[in-house]
């Protein structure tokens, strides 16, 4: 059956669904779900693994008044955008705690959440989008660069704001204030599941860490968070580990600083090439929601490729789109007779891989009940090979397509091959069916390795890398690489 979801009421809250379809996907990110008594449960929901995402969307127009006292108009505006939303998203997430398999797409509780929701160790995000006082917030005071809400984690209560547009938060079961003016920053430039994650994640860490956390609107966070990389961990932070200060403050204005640096220009641009991902699983998720998906994965409850490629980080997807794109690119043959093309991909968790496999055929004959499940056992095949040739991987998704370069309509085939467990007899069957075929057999194949940051340095060009003998193999199996992949 077909999901409808719906698009949000209001502007704001249209908005909000657009931005979270693009961050969460449209197979992950649900508008106005409902509670088991027919009640809104919130503005739009996301649930990925064992993340949850709620997300509550809300307005005043306390401010309307250009002539009224402006402590008055910011005491009932937080206290109806702010106060009243973070008692609203602690009964939300208590909800979902403990009534997780009781969320539903309708007030009449007929349809329910597509994503199945296990208690066991389940994260519950809580977000509130303030409306309304931005322009108020700027005409307040000219220090007021941007409009956004100044935020301060804090218990003790001596740090309680007394100015207008600054907000008081408790450590203890954050939330998250985004408003009008960051709202559409923090979700385009973390727009990726694992991104948005592992933002919210370091945050909540500092804020769990930190004895005070200030800083004048969360773009600036953001900013300050995209400056402090470890190089160890090969992560993002907000508190350093090793620090003993107990409080942060953030400066107004380094997110205004931070968009001006050639690096953050350069990563703008080499973003782009992630469009042909996102593409692939968009258009994949729509036919999930239209119910026109072929195939048997279990694309909602979690085990397909779909849903192993949307785990992937923005600047991962970046790479491997250049990559897959130089192989369209590079296809060979004239459009004569058969080709095909196979390229073995890393993915940005170690134990897993991506196989993209390209075939042209002049003569497909019938295209979807014969050429099709023909294309699906070939990559079938591609991927339990290259278990064999790396051994380490315990999942490869692999991705079938008619050579671009010889069409102008195309399809795609997905595998997911669970490879953990892979006995004798599995290398064995493998290894007969890919006679003929000779995957990852012949002398000519290209080994490149591309080393990727999600801020590019300037003038960077892939290459072939030289590697010795005995230096440890790039592809991850811990080997020499005289006893892995050059052989």
């Amino acid at each position: 059956m077909s999901i409808i979801k719906s698009s949000g009421v209001t502007s704001t809250e249209k908005l909000l669904a657009e931005l979270c379809e693009s961050t969460f996907l449209k197979l992950w990110s649900y508008p106005n779900p409902f509670k088991m008594d027919g009640k809104e449960l919130c503005d739009v929901m996301a649930v990925f693994e064992n993340h949850v995402f709620l997300f509550f969307d809300r307005e005043s127009k306390k401010f309307e008044n250009p002539d009224g006292d402006i402590h008055v108009q910011w005491a009932r505006w937080e206290k109806e955008v702010i106060q009243k939303q973070i008692k609203t998203a602690a009964g939300a997430k208590r909800y979902v705690l403990e009534n997780p398999d009781k969320v539903y797409l309708d007030s009449r509780c007929s349809i329910p959440f597509p994503i199945p929701i296990e208690k066991e160790n389940l994260t519950v995000h809580k977000i509130i989008i303030a409306h309304g006082a931005s322009n108020a917030c700027k005409n307040f005071s000219p220090q007021n660069i941007s409009g956004s809400l100044g935020i301060i984690y804090c218990d003790e209560r001596s740090f309680m704001p007394t100015n207008p547009f600054t907000v008081f938060l408790e450590r203890e079961q954050p939330v998250h204030i985004f408003d009008s003016f960051n709202l559409e920053i923090i979700l385009r430039e973390l727009d990726t599941v694992y991104d948005f994650s592992a933002y919210l994640a370091v945050k909540e860490k500092a804020i769990n860490t930190l004895m005070g956390l200030c800083y004048s609107g969360e773009e600036d966070l953001l900013a300050y968070y995209y400056s402090n990389f470890d190089n160890n961990k090969k992560e993002y932070f907000i508190s350093p580990s090793q620090s003993k200060a107990q409080y942060l403050y953030v400066e107004e204005g380094m997110w205004q600083s931070f968009i001006c640096k050639p690096a953050y220009s350069r990563r703008n641009e080499a973003n782009k090439a992630s469009e042909l991902w996102d593409s692939l699983l968009q258009r994949t998720c729509q036919n999930a929601l239209d119910d026109t998906l072929g195939g048997n994965s279990n694309i909602f409850g979690g085990q397909s490729a779909i849903f192993e490629m949307a785990k992937e980080p923005r600047h991962w997807r970046r790479t491997i789109s250049e990559v897959i794109k130089h192989s369209i690119d590079t296809f060979p043959g004239d459009g004569t007779r058969l080709y095909r093309n196979l390229t073995v991909l890393s993915s940005f968790y170690k134990d897993k891989a991506y196989v993209f496999l390209q075939l042209h055929h002049p003569n497909k004959g019938d295209y979807e009940n014969e050429y099709r499940p023909r294309r699906q056992k070939i990559l079938e095949v591609a991927c339990g090979i290259t278990k064999n040739k790396y051994p380490h991987f315990k999942k490869i998704i692999g991705i079938a397509i008619d050579a671009p370069k010889f069409t102008d309509t195309n399809s795609e085939d997905f595998i997911l091959l669970n490879c953990e467990e892979w006995s004798e007899i599995d290398r064995k069957t493998y290894e007969e069916l890919n006679k003929g075929f000779n995957f990852l057999e012949t002398s000519s194949l290209n080994k490149s390795i591309i080393r990727t940051n999600d801020f590019p340095a300037d003038n960077i060009t892939i290459k072939p890398a030289k590697i010795g003998r005995n230096d440890q193999c790039p592809c991850g199996s811990q080997k020499k690489y005289k006893k892995c992949c050059l052989n």
